[in-house]
C-alpha cells in the first residue's frame, strides 16, 4: 500500500478534479503490475496496473492493492470494480473508501457480491491524507483551502501603496510549485490593484491554476494582468458584466457576497483546491470564518518597520512544521 501511495503522487498536478490513486498487482509475492491515475478523464489506476501485466493469465491468482475503493459507476470511464471482476482477480486490498456519493461503499459491495476477497482500511489514514482535497470537496462541499503569504521579520506584509517583495528566489520557486498543485488561486481587490499579479506558472512545469479575484464593485481596471485572457479567470462581483475572453463574471446578490458562497460556487465548478495568496484582510477572513485547511507562512529576514500587519492564525488544531529555506524561515501549518 505504501507503493500505491508513492505511485499515486505522480498524479499530483494532473489528476484533479479526480483523486490521486495508485494500484499494485502482486502474484506469488512479486509485483507484476503497477499503475496510477494520470489525468482526469483517462484510465484509472486499476486499469493502468492491469494493463501493465505482461502475462494476463496471472491475474486470476493475484492480489491487487489500491489506495482508494474501485469505482462502481459509469463516469468518464467504465467502473473499475466491473473490470477487476471481469479479469478474475480474486483478492482486492483497499486503502480507504471513496467519499464520492456515487461510489461510497458500492465498489466494495460489488466486489464482495462477485465473490472477491476484499480487505479494507490498510494504511487508511495515510490514504485519506493523500486525497484530503478530494475528501474535503465531497464531504464539506467546498474546495480544500491553503493560505499562503510572506511576512517581514516584524510581522508586516507590505503597504497599501506599492508592491513589497519579501520572498527570496528560492521561496518564489516553491510558490510556483504550490500553484501547480492547486486548481485555483485567489486574491482580493487591493492585491490585484497594487501588485497586479499574473498568478500564472513560470519556471515550473504544469497547468496554470484558475485565477479568482474579488471585485465587488467592478473597480479594477480592465488593463491589469488578471484580465489578459492568458489563463481562465473567475471574477466575483455584485454588478453585472458580460464575460470576455477567458474571463467569467460570477454575479452574486449583495447579501450573498461572502466566503461561503464563493467556495460553493467554486465547488460547483469542480474546483477541488484553492490557494489564497492575499492580502491580509482576505487571509484573516478565511481564518476568522474557519475556511482554511493549510497555511504556508514565509518569515523573511527583512524588517519593514510598519505597514499592513500579516494575518493572525488562531485555533490551530493541527501540526506546525518549521524549516529554513535559504535565509528565511518557512512555517507549514495544517
Amino acid at each position: 500500500m505504501w507503493r500505491c501511495i508513492q505511485l499515486a503522487k505522480n498524479g499530483l498536478c494532473t489528476a484533479s478534479p479526480n483523486p490521486m490513486v495508485g494500484a499494485v498487482i502482486v502474484c506469488d509475492g512479486k509485483i507484476i503490475g503497477e499503475g496510477y491515475h494520470i489525468r482526469s478523464g483517462k484510465a484509472h489506476a486499476e486499469v493502468n496496473a492491469v494493463g501493465s501485466v505482461k502475462n494476463q493469465s496471472l491475474l486470476r491468482r493475484s492480489t491487487i492493492y489500491v489506495s482508494l475503493e474501485p469505482c462502481s459507476h459509469y463516469g468518464k470511464t467504465p467502473p473499475c470494480a466491473d473490470m477487476l471482476i471481469a479479469k478474475g482477480i480474486p483478492r482486492v486490498v483497499i486503502g480507504c473508501e471513496d467519499p464520492f456519493v456515487k461510489v461510497h461503499g458500492r465498489g466494495i459491495q460489488k466486489l464482495l457480491d462477485a465473490g472477491c476477497e476484499v480487505k479494507t482500511g490498510v494504511l487508511e489514514k495515510e490514504c485519506r491524507q493523500l486525497i484530503r482535497k478530494f475528501v474535503t470537496l465531497n464531504t464539506l462541499g467546498r474546495p480544500y483551502v491553503t493560505l499562503k503569504w510572506a511576512e517581514s521579520a516584524d510581522g508586516f506584509i507590505g503597504n497599501n501603496v506599492s508592491r513589497t517583495i519579501l520572498s527570496s528566489s528560492l521561496s518564489t520557486l516553491l510558490v510556483q510549485k504550490r500553484r501547480a498543485e492547486n486548481d485555483a488561486i485567489m486574491v482580493g481587490t487591493e492585491t490585484a490593484r497594487i501588485d497586479d499579479p499574473r498568478l500564472t506558472l513560470h519556471n515550473w512545469y504544469g497547468k496554470n491554476p484558475i485565477r479568482v479575484v474579488l471585485d465587488r464593485r467592478l473597480s479594477l481596471p480592465r488593463s491589469i494582468h488578471l484580465f489578459d485572457g492568458y489563463a481562465r479567470t473567475l471574477v466575483f462581483t455584485t454588478l453585472y458584466h458580460s464575460d470576455s475572453s477567458n474571463v467569467e463574471y460570477i454575479v452574486l446578490p449583495e447579501e450573498d457576497y461572502c466566503l461561503s458562497r464563493f467556495l460553493k460556487e467554486l465547488a460547483q465548478r469542480d474546483i477541488q483546491s484553492l490557494l489564497v495568496e492575499g492580502g491580509a484582510r482576505l487571509h484573516q477572513s478565511f481564518i476568522d470564518e474557519e475556511f482554511w485547511d493549510e497555511a504556508y507562512v514565509e518569515k523573511s529576514v527583512k524588517v519593514l518597520g510598519g505597514g499592513v500587519h500579516a494575518a493572525q492564525l488562531k485555533n490551530i488544531r493541527g501540526l506546525t512544521n518549521q524549516r529554513a529555506l535559504g535565509v528565511d524561515i518557512f512555517k507549514y501549518i495544517h
